[in-house]
């Protein structure tokens, strides 16, 4: 069982629903209702004990809030950050050998929340890695090539280091940044998942390729364990007739490995 959430803004449920169920996974689309107090508790309530009975948590994309005033995925965070919920994520991930993935605004919350690189939920310091506008100040949306960077997550266990995907992005807060210490420690640990590459596969900070100017031209990362996964990459968009004009292997088997994990 995966769970999706959706906040006000969230516009990817369906198609990160369908690619689940498509690899065999049973998704379950859970609506955060935030219209007044009594609602949210509900929503609250319902989704700590959802998480209780599922093995997995997927972040859709989207822009949660409308990713105003004070950047995205804030709304995800709170919510996340209710004792409730945390609980629930911290006994899925330390106890009962669970995965989570957050992709575009997934990730975004899962980067705020600290659930990567750290794999938990804690408080950001002033130099946590975080996500923050896109060096050209505005929004990006096109179709980008990554390269599998490390294998260690179980939702990239079927992909060999070296393998070129080309998937969508659409984000305008989507620039990686952190220390030169804190990339080196990721790499160091395989937390680096995968990074945007040029067309001889090389990893570039050329706004070509690298649409962000994400630092180290990162474009996903992991939790220490790799069983939290967040990428901007849109890798659910995915179909026979999507983008047929694109040239390029467009299917991470994210979602495969994910489910295979647990058989």
């Amino acid at each position: 069982m995966v769970l999706i959430p959706v906040f006000p803004g969230t516009n990817c449920e369906y198609d990160s629903a369908r690619v689940f169920e498509r690899a065999g996974a049973q998704a379950e689309i859970v609506v955060i209702r935030n219209l007044n107090a009594r609602m949210l508790e509900e929503s609250v309530n319902y989704f700590a004990k959802a998480i209780k009975g599922s093995q997995m948590i997927m972040i859709p994309g989207g822009f949660s809030g409308g990713d105003e005033p004070d950047g995205s995925g804030k709304f995800i965070t709170s919510f996340f950050r209710n004792p409730a919920i945390t609980e629930a994520v911290t006994d899925l991930l330390e106890n009962r050998d669970g995965l989570m993935l957050g992709i575009c605004n997934g990730f975004q919350a899962l980067i705020k929340l600290g659930l990567v690189p750290y794999g938990r939920i804690t408080e950001q310091e002033n130099d946590s890695p975080t996500l923050t506008f896109n060096s050209i100040a505005r929004h990006q949306s096109m179709m980008v090539r990554t390269r599998i960077a490390s294998n260690k997550s179980p939702w990239l266990a079927s992909l060999d280091v070296g393998d070129i995907h080309t998937i969508a992005i659409s984000h305008g807060e989507g620039r990686f940044v952190a220390t030169d210490a804190q990339i080196a420690e990721l790499a160091k640990n395989g937390q680096i998942a995968t990074q945007y590459v040029d067309l001889s596969g090389e990893p570039s900070m050329n706004i070509r390729f690298n649409p962000n100017a994400s630092y180290d031209a990162i474009e996903g990362i992991t939790s220490p364990d790799g069983r939290v996964l967040g990428k901007m990459g849109h890798s659910e968009r995915i179909g026979t007739d999507i983008c047929k004009n694109v040239p390029g292997n467009k299917d991470q088997k994210i979602f495969e490995n994910g489910v295979a994990y647990f058989k």
